[in-house]
C-alpha cells in the first residue's frame, strides 16, 4: 500500500478565487506576504493527502483541529494574489453534504454519527463567531460542474501535456495540467449573461440554481480577483488524448448561445457532446 505522503489523489477538481493581497486585513495580510516568499510551497495534492491522513486514526478526524495557514499564490499583472486553503471551513461544509451523497450504512462506517454530531456542533459555534466566513475554494469530485464552465472561455484554456503520456497515475511533476483563468469581472459578466438566457429559455432547475449559487459566491470577493477552474486530480485518470480534446467551456458557451438565438438543434448537439464526455468520467467513478 503506498504511503499517504506519496499517494496520487485523482478525483477532485477545483474552482478557486485568488484575491489581491490588499484585500486581506492585517495581520493576515502580513502572513500571506511572508508566506509568498517561501520556497517549496505545498500543492493541492499535499492538501488532499493531509485530509486522507486525518481519516486514518480511530475515531477519524473529519475536520482539522486547527485552520490551515497554507494558500495558493500567483501574480496577476505584477500584483500578488492569494487563495487561502481554509481547509477546516471547507471540511465542515463538505461534511454537511455527505448525508446526501452516501447511503447511511456507508456513512456510519466511514464517519460514526457521534463524530459527525460533534463536528456539526463545533461548526455551529465557530460560525456564530465568524458569520461572514466563506471559502476561497470549491471542490467537486469526479466531475467539473457544468455551471463552472460558464465562468470561463475556451480562449482562456491552458493545457500542458506534461512529461508523461497515456492514462493512469503519473507523478505530480510529470502530470498534465488543464485549467482556465479569468478576471473576476469577466466571470461575473458571463454568469449574468448566461442567467438571462437560461431563465428566458429554460424552466428552473439544477443548472440555473447552481449558476445562481456560484454567482452569489463570486460577489463575496474583491473585483480584481482572479478566478481559476482547475481539473486538478482528474488529469491522473483521464488519458492525455481525452484531455487534449476536452473543450467543455466552448461547448457550454455554444449551447447557451444556441439557446439565446432559438437554435434548439445546436443547443442539443452541444449538450450531447458534454454528456458523452463527462459520462466517461462518471464511469471511472463507478469503477472506483
Amino acid at each position: 500500500m503506498p504511503k499517504v505522503s506519496s499517494l496520487i489523489v485523482p478525483y477532485a477538481s477545483y474552482l478557486r478565487v485568488y484575491e489581491p493581497l490588499a484585500a486581506f486585513p492585517e495581520p493576515e495580510r502580513g502572513h500571506w506576504a511572508r508566506y509568498a516568499r517561501r520556497s517549496g510551497r505545498p500543492s493541492y495534492q499535499d492538501e488532499l493527502r493531509r485530509s486522507l491522513a486525518d481519516l486514518l486514526p480511530v475515531p477519524p478526524v473529519p475536520v482539522p483541529v486547527h485552520e490551515s495557514g497554507d494558500a495558493f499564490v500567483t501574480e496577476v499583472d505584477g500584483v500578488l494574489c492569494v487563495c487561502p486553503w481554509r481547509t477546516r471551513l471547507r471540511g465542515w461544509e463538505a461534511l454537511g453534504d455527505l448525508a446526501q451523497e452516501l447511503p447511511a450504512p456507508v456513512l456510519d462506517a466511514a464517519l460514526p454519527e457521534l463524530v459527525r454530531r460533534q463536528a456539526a456542533q463545533d461548526y455551529e459555534r465557530w460560525l456564530s463567531r465568524n458569520p461572514d466566513a466563506r471559502p476561497w475554494i470549491r471542490t467537486s469530485t469526479w466531475q467539473v460542474p457544468l455551471n463552472w464552465f460558464v465562468l470561463v472561455s475556451d480562449e482562456e484554456r491552458e493545457f500542458d501535456k506534461g512529461a508523461g503520456s497515456g492514462g493512469g497515475s503519473r507523478a505530480g511533476e510529470d502530470a498534465p495540467v488543464l485549467r482556465y483563468r479569468t478576471p473576476m469581472v469577466q466571470a461575473r459578466r458571463r454568469v449574468a449573461r448566461a442567467l438571462r438566457t437560461l431563465r428566458d429559455t429554460l424552466d428552473e432547475g439544477p443548472l440555473i440554481d447552481g449558476l445562481v449559487d456560484v454567482g452569489r459566491w463570486l460577489e463575496e470577493f474583491h473585483p480584481r480577483s482572479l478566478v481559476e477552474l482547475d481539473y486538478g486530480g482528474l488529469v491522473h485518470v483521464l488519458p492525455v488524448g481525452e484531455l487534449d480534446g476536452d473543450h467543455s467551456a466552448a461547448d457550454v458557451a455554444a449551447g447557451i448561445e444556441a439557446l439565446r438565438t432559438g437554435d434548439g438543434a445546436g443547443a442539443g448537439e452541444a449538450y450531447g457532446r458534454l454528456v458523452e464526455r463527462w459520462r466517461s468520467v462518471r464511469d471511472r467513478r463507478s469503477a472506483n
